[in-house]
């Protein structure tokens, strides 16, 4: 009944395509009615949550595939392939987007690894990826139900923070928690590494000054990295650098410009690249790929 009354209160607030603000900081309620083929993306640390409709994103060559039986929880920034083939007016996809904010995510992991009985992360095994599709048990659709219960900007305003960490809270409970733990708590060496090569995509990188960042050794990096993101260290740089020039290229960026800004001095380079990951040149693919200002907005997140 709970994801019920979730999908009814968004149905009443996004009565037309595209996205609407909460009021509460990083909480957006979105309607999808047109099939779009799914694109370069870069997803930042996010929530999302569909009550109607689904969704897909293609990360490393595998696809996944989300609807209103599992919510999407990228822990980490990821490159990937996202999109809404499925969509229609006749089944618009309906949800809303939770951006995870860092600051409060660690000190809630913090929190919880210190808390008497808190669940503990397991000492052995595979890391989680950074991208994880999650059960909604009724913790977290509770919490979501509270958070988008609050409809006035007074509400919103003394409780929306609180109502926030609860979801939060919901996350690092659920499916996706153990993924949240890493990126977020304590031994989170390869999220920090991300969060720092994502804003160094124009310079020059070695696994070596990765490794360096977070006090690992070469070889240990790199099989903890891959572990987490299913690419090496190199392969993820050259996905998001690809990625994020894909994205400013179908956003009306010159093809020139958009090289330089993710780091190719060589466009030969940077075009031989770019067609062996996209199947099409840079020029073809502002012919082909020109997309509209709210999908690209949606692209980055």
């Amino acid at each position: 009944m709970s994801k019920q009354q979730i999908k009814e209160l968004i149905e009443n607030r996004v009565s037309a395509e595209g996205l609407v603000e909460t009021g509460i900081k990083g909480v957006q309620l979105f309607r999808v009615t047109r099939s779009i083929p799914c694109a370069p993306a870069v997803y930042e640390p996010v929530v999302v949550a569909i009550v109607n409709g689904s969704k897909e994103a293609i990360l490393d060559g595998k696809r996944y595939v989300y609807d209103s039986s599992q919510y999407m929880c990228c822990s980490t920034s990821m490159p990937v392939e996202a999109g809404t083939p499925a969509a229609s007016s006749d089944n618009p996809l309906l949800g809303v987007y939770i951006s995870l904010d860092t600051k409060v995510m660690t000190e809630l992991a913090i929190e919880m690894e210190s808390a008497a009985g808190a669940i503990r992360k397991p000492k052995s095994g595979p890391l989680p990826q950074g991208f994880a599709l999650a059960d909604w048990d009724n913790v977290f659709t509770d919490a979501l139900l509270r958070l988008l219960q609050l409809d006035n900007p007074t509400d919103t305003a003394v409780l929306g923070e609180g109502r926030l960490r609860e979801v939060y809270y919901a996350i690092f409970k659920g499916g996706a928690g153990e993924s949240a733990r890493r990126a977020f708590g304590v031994g989170n060496e390869i999220a920090r590494t991300i969060e720092y090569l994502s804003s160094r995509l124009n310079e020059v990188l070695s696994i070596e000054d990765m490794a360096a960042q977070v006090g690992m050794s070469r070889a240990v990096f790199h099989r903890k990295f891959k572990q987490a993101t299913t690419m090496s260290p190199i392969q993820f740089v050259k996905s998001m650098r690809l990625n994020n020039a894909a994205m400013n290229i179908a956003g009306g960026m010159n093809v020139s410009e958009a090289a330089l800004d993710v780091g190719y001095a060589s466009s030969s380079q940077f075009s031989r690249e770019f067609k062996r990951m996209f199947g099409l040149s840079p020029k073809q693919w502002v012919q082909t790929r020109q997309l509209p200002a709210d999908f690209m907005a949606d692209q980055r997140r």
